[in-house]
């Protein structure tokens, strides 16, 4: 899967901003679920989260580090912020797939890639 990385500094709030957005449109049709789909998500995120541009149609995931009384991030700092965001991605980028271009409700979709199995074949 393709995702679109970007780091910005937040200078009023002392903050270095991930986005990572993901390589899907949204249509309009669809938006409503996704919307469902995104806060059945952020409940269970306890860093970052998904959010939707509306008026590109774009699913991104959004993450910050709070870097006060300038204070520089360090290496590792950088890293578990993007492979966390990477894993957050990974994790339900097919909920979106399924919820955009398979007609799925946002339940449904999230149940689809959260199921695990248990047990030995």
């Amino acid at each position: 899967t393709d995702y679109h990385v970007s780091f910005s500094w937040m200078e009023d709030f002392e903050a270095l901003h991930l986005a990572c957005a993901f390589d899907i449109k949204v249509p309009e049709t669809r938006t409503l679920e996704v919307m469902r789909l995104l806060s059945l998500i952020n409940e269970q995120m306890l860093f970052g989260h998904f959010d939707l541009w509306e008026q590109e149609g774009a699913i991104m995931f959004r993450q910050s580090l709070l870097l006060a009384g300038g204070v520089e991030p360090s290496s590792q700092q950088v890293e578990v912020l993007l492979s966390s965001a990477l894993e957050a991605c990974e994790c339900y980028f097919q909920a979106f797939q399924f919820v955009v271009w398979s007609g799925t409700s946002a339940k449904d979709a999230l149940a689809g890639v959260l199921f695990e199995t248990f047990g030995n074949a």
